[in-house]
């Protein structure tokens, strides 16, 4: 999706391009709202945090930065705020890096979910599970598989992925191996 279909598909105004990628201007609670919009219409839509280190790696990997063309890109960090003040005159209205939006916007959503876990280590895994689930009580947590795992084992992921279909899958695999995966495996037919 380029900026101009990021900008029909979600009917967003305020895209700022930061080495090639749209992100997304937009206030905490208005993506909040946004995201919640976007899963009461069920409507499948891949989500990543653009940071300075993530932007860095699109501009010189093409792949990465083409994978990013298909998500909707919410703003994580000094180092994009900084390029948005030196581009545009102004930052990014607010700091949406996904270790403080994630649990935020799980915590604002009323409406239960099915969320999978899929990454980090098992321990971890479980240990996220956990903590999501005392902070979000509304919501169901169910870790998929840690993310360590062969090209071989995919095909059983990703069935599992399908039977669960989530309403919403987190993935912690490390950039650009996370949003590389999505792109390549999970469409529609796996979450919501």
């Amino acid at each position: 999706m380029n900026m101009h279909a990021t900008r029909a598909a979600f009917g967003l105004d305020s895209l700022k391009m930061i080495l090639g990628i749209p992100v997304l201007a937009i206030r905490w609670n208005d993506a909040i709202a946004l995201l919640n919009r976007l899963l009461a219409e069920k409507r499948f839509t891949k989500v990543s945090f653009l940071n300075a280190h993530n932007a860095n790696i699109a501009y010189t990997d093409p792949v990465f930065a083409e994978a990013l063309d298909d998500f909707l890109i919410l703003p994580d960090g000094i180092g994009v705020d900084l390029a948005a003040k030196l581009l545009y005159g102004a930052a990014f209205p607010d700091n949406l890096n996904g270790t403080d939006f994630v649990p935020a916007f799980l915590q604002a959503s009323k409406r239960p979910l099915t969320v999978g876990l899929l990454g980090a280590t098992r321990v971890n895994a479980e240990a996220a599970s956990l903590k999501l689930a005392a902070l979000a009580v509304q919501h169901s947590f169910v870790v998929v598989h840690d993310g360590y795992f062969s090209a071989a084992q995919e095909p059983e992921i990703i069935g599992r992925i399908a039977k669960l279909r989530p309403d919403m899958l987190l993935v912690a695999m490390g950039v650009p191996r996370q949003e590389l995966w999505i792109e390549r495996h999970i469409d529609e037919r796996h979450c919501t």
